[in-house]
Parts: C-alpha cells; sequence; structure tokens
C-alpha cells in the first residue's frame, strides 16, 4: 500500500517540513526561562554540545529509519523487521502523538482566541487584567472548545492536501513568515530601554550556576526540541528522496532549531526585563504577561498581532507533523483518502481534545493519579511514551539494523563519501550513549 508515495520536492522542502515540526511553544516559552536561570551562555554551550554529540545521531537513526522503509511508522519498523515485535515501537509512537496533539490543539486554540483579541485591540495593559481573560477562557465550557475545533480541523485540512501540495507548500510559507516576524519582535524588544539586562540574563556565562540538574534539563529540552521518539523524524524521513543528503539534513535542522529558540529568547526576554517583570515560562509568559508589555510599547499594537502569528505558525507546523503520524498509518494501512484519514483522526482526537480542555473547567476537580486529563495527558507523553519510543528506534537502529544498510543511507548508495571513523562514532553512538541519555532523562523526569 506504500507505492506511488509522495515526497517532498527538495532539500527546502525537506528542511521547511523538518524545522517546522521541531520549533513550537517549548521554543517560545520554555528555553529562554532554562538559557536564563541554568548560567545563560553555560548552558546554551551545553545545549549545543548535547545537541550534536547525542540528540543529532537519536535524529539519524530515526531519519535513517524512516527513508529506508519509505512507509508510515508502523509499516517501518514491520518491513524492516518482519516477524517480529518491534512494529510496537511504531504503535507506541502512534498512541503518543494523538495524545499530545489533543491537549497541544487545546492551546492552538487559545492561541487563535489570543491572536484574535490582539487583532481587535482588546488586549489590556495591565496583567491582572489579562490574567483574568486567559483564566475566563480557560475555565469556559464551550468558548475554547471552538476555537480548539478551528485549530485542529484546519491541521487536519493542510495534511489532507498532500505531502507536497498540504505540508510541504504550507511550510515553504509558514517557516520564512515565521522567522521574519520573529527577527522583527527581536529586533523591537531589544531597542527598548533596560533591555540589556534581557540580553545578560540570556547570553552572560556564569558557570556557578551549573550542575548536574542544568545538564539534565539542557538534555531534555534538546530531546523534546527535535521531535525525538514520537515517529516524526521516521515519517517525514519517509517522503524524503533517496539523492537527498539526510546527514547535512539533519544538521541543519538541529542547527536552525536551536537559532530559533536564541531568537525567540531575544524577542522575548530583554522586553520581560525591560518593564521589570520576572522571567517566566509556560501560559503565563505567553498569555498573560507578554500581553501586558506590548500594550505598553509604541506600535505594540502591531508587536502583539505578529507575535501572536509568530506563536500561531510555531504551533500550527508541529501540530501538522504531528497529526501526519496518524494520517500516514490510516491512509496507508487501511488504503484510504488523505481527506478521509485526516477528517477520521481529526474526529478522533477532538474528542480526547474536549476532555483536556473541560479538565480545565467543569472537569477541573476530576484527577487521575492527582493529575487532570490535560496535565496527564502532558505527563504521560513526556516522561513515559516518547521515553520508551525513543529508547525503542535508536536500539532498533542501533542494534537491528545491518551496518551496510546504514552506510548505504547514510552515503546514498554509496555517491557521498563518509569516513568509517565517522559511521563508528554514529554506531556506538546509538547503540550506547543515546540509549543511556534517555534512561538518564526517564529517570531525573520521573523522580525529578
Amino acid at each position: 500500500m506504500t507505492n506511488n508515495r509522495e515526497s517532498f520536492g527538495g532539500r527546502f522542502a525537506v528542511l521547511v517540513a523538518l524545522v517546522g515540526s521541531a520549533v513550537g511553544l517549548g521554543n517560545l516559552w520554555r528555553f529562554p526561562y532554562l538559557v536564563g536561570r541554568n548560567g545563560g551562555a553555560a548552558f546554551i554551550l551545553i545545549y549545543i554540545v548535547i545537541a550534536l554529540l547525542i540528540c543529532l545521531p537519536m535524529m539519524l537513526s530515526e531519519g535513517i529509519i524512516g527513508r529506508r522503509a519509505g512507509a508510515n511508522v508502523f509499516r517501518s519498523f514491520k518491513k524492516l523487521a518482519p516477524g517480529s515485535g518491534w512494529w510496537l515501537i511504531g504503535i507506541g509512537t502512534i498512541i503518543t502523538t494523538s495524545l499530545i496533539i489533543s491537549f497541544y490543539s487545546v492551546v492552538g486554540g487559545w492561541i487563535i482566541y489570543f491572536l484574535v483579541k490582539s487583532a481587535t485591540l482588546q488586549l489590556s495593559g495591565d496583567a491582572t487584567a489579562n490574567g483574568g481573560i486567559f483564566t475566563s477562557l480557560i475555565s469556559s465550557p464551550i468558548e475554547p472548545l471552538v476555537y480548539t475545533a478551528i485549530f485542529l480541523f484546519a491541521t487536519g485540512g493542510i495534511i489532507s492536501m498532500g505531502v507536497k501540495s498540504g505540508i510541504e507548500k504550507v511550510s515553504k510559507i509558514l517557516m520564512p513568515l515565521l522567522f521574519v516576524c520573529t527577527v522583527i519582535i527581536a529586533v523591537e524588544s531589544l531597542m527598548l530601554p533596560g533591555s540589556s539586562k534581557g540580553v545578560e540574563f540570556l547570553f552572560k556565562p556564569d558557570f556557578s550556576k551549573v550542575t548536574a540538574e542544568t545538564v539534565f534539563q539542557a538534555l531534555g529540552q534538546a530531546f523534546f526540541s527535535m521531535s525525538l521518539g514520537c515517529g516524526i523524524i521516521i515519517t517525514y524521513s519517509s517522503y524524503i528522496k533517496k539523492n537527498e543528503h539526510i546527514v547535512t539534513t539533519s544538521f541543519i535542522t538541529s542547527c536552525m532549531d536551536t537559532l530559533f529558540a536564541l531568537i525567540a529568547g531575544l524577542a522575548i526576554m530583554p522586553a520581560v526585563f525591560a518593564f521589570g517583570q520576572e522571567p517566566a515560562q509556560g501560559p503565563g509568559l505567553l498569555f498573560v504577561i507578554l500581553p501586558d508589555i506590548f500594550t505598553k510599547i509604541p506600535g505594540g499594537e502591531v508587536i502583539a498581532i505578529l507575535f501572536f502569528i509568530v506563536v500561531f505558525v510555531a504551533a500550527v507546523t508541529s501540530s501538522i507533523s504531528l497529526l501526519e503520524i496518524d494520517v500516514a498509518f490510516l491512509s496507508e494501512e487501511f488504503g484510504w483518502s488523505r481527506a478521509k484519514s485526516a477528517t477520521i483522526s481529526s474526529s478522533i482526537i477532538f474528542i480526547f481534545s474536549v476532555l483536556c480542555s473541560l479538565s480545565m473547567g467543569p472537569l477541573k476537580d476530576f484527577t487521575i493519579a492527582g493529575k487532570t486529563i490535560f496535565d496527564l495527558f502532558d505527563y504521560v507523553t513526556a516522561n513515559i511514551l516518547m521515553t520508551v519510543c525513543s529508547l525503542g528506534c535508536v536500539l532498533f537502529a542501533g542494534w537491528k539494523l545491518k551496518r551496510e544498510d546504514i552506510i548505504d543511507e547514510l552515503t546514498n548508495a554509496g555517491k557521498l563519501k563518509i569516513s568509517p571513523a565517522t559511521v563508528s562514532f554514529f554506531i556506538f553512538s546509538i547503540r550506547y550513549i543515546a540509549p543511556a541519555a534517555i534512561i538518564i532523562i526517564a529517570i531525573f523526569s520521573l523522580f525529578a
């Protein structure tokens, strides 16, 4: 059923799609905060080393699996390891991404709501008032569901158009727009009086703040930021042509993801410090603190609109990659059209999104293991499912795939040169270093 599959049109298409999957809300509301709280430039240096030496080989291993199989994440393992139980990893990633997009779409709905509010000049110049707007929204039983549905089914609509006409075309438009808007906001933020304190927060190296926990947080941020362990890299790589250099593609993707996170930090933290706000992370930063700041900046109404466009684009490009896992599975395994697969998967996921949204309001007192449904989905995917799936992927690539198959993918069937030492390091990394890193993340996440 995987014959005549679509593929990305070229390297630029591959890059914008992969970078779009990697660049998400974590780059905006978590990375800048972690940088400042963990030694500034010292944290960035640790993050880059981890991204290149540990996470890049992990990304590359998933890329090799996807392109080698040329199929959805479930069939990739069935095809490369017939008659074995490795296909369970594929099922695990499908479950993982379905749960992630269930609560991610709720946040996407919040973003659309605030984009509308900013465009109609309804945001307040008071953080308390904005906090009230946000609280009123998430506690409402109906309004957030409307925006969640818009976000989720818009994502499904893009995917239903296909790999080239949908994912590729939209990514080619949205990703350059994302970077341009973010750079504009960063320039405006850096021009504010007192912004230098924000720059210092981000980039002044303070090695006294570097601890074992700092390394664990850098490892975890790099791991999740690069979309590892949820089938995205495998699925997108299955659309990469055999003449594309996946080593270069993976390297550029990881660099662009890090670059955007740093630019986002320059767009946010200088403004936060310029107006005497405390640096924060999470929804409070995006929906309460920053709207308050924007109303106090000359031309802030325009900046607010640009900012929520940035947040929306980051969210939607990530949601496209998440939903594509399900759509590729349904269309290839059941022979359904992409439109039918997108509609069915979006409809099923929306049911879980409703539960996630209501858990912030009418169902807030319903908890499982002390967590609301929204928080439970977040915890289970981030701390258990992604960890297990990523571990399965690197073990499969490191121990199940043949060395000659790995070399064949790295060299594009011998057309590219790669040193034996590089191959040996890559295999050693995915056999030993990456699994150890994943286990460390799991232990730290569960017991921190």
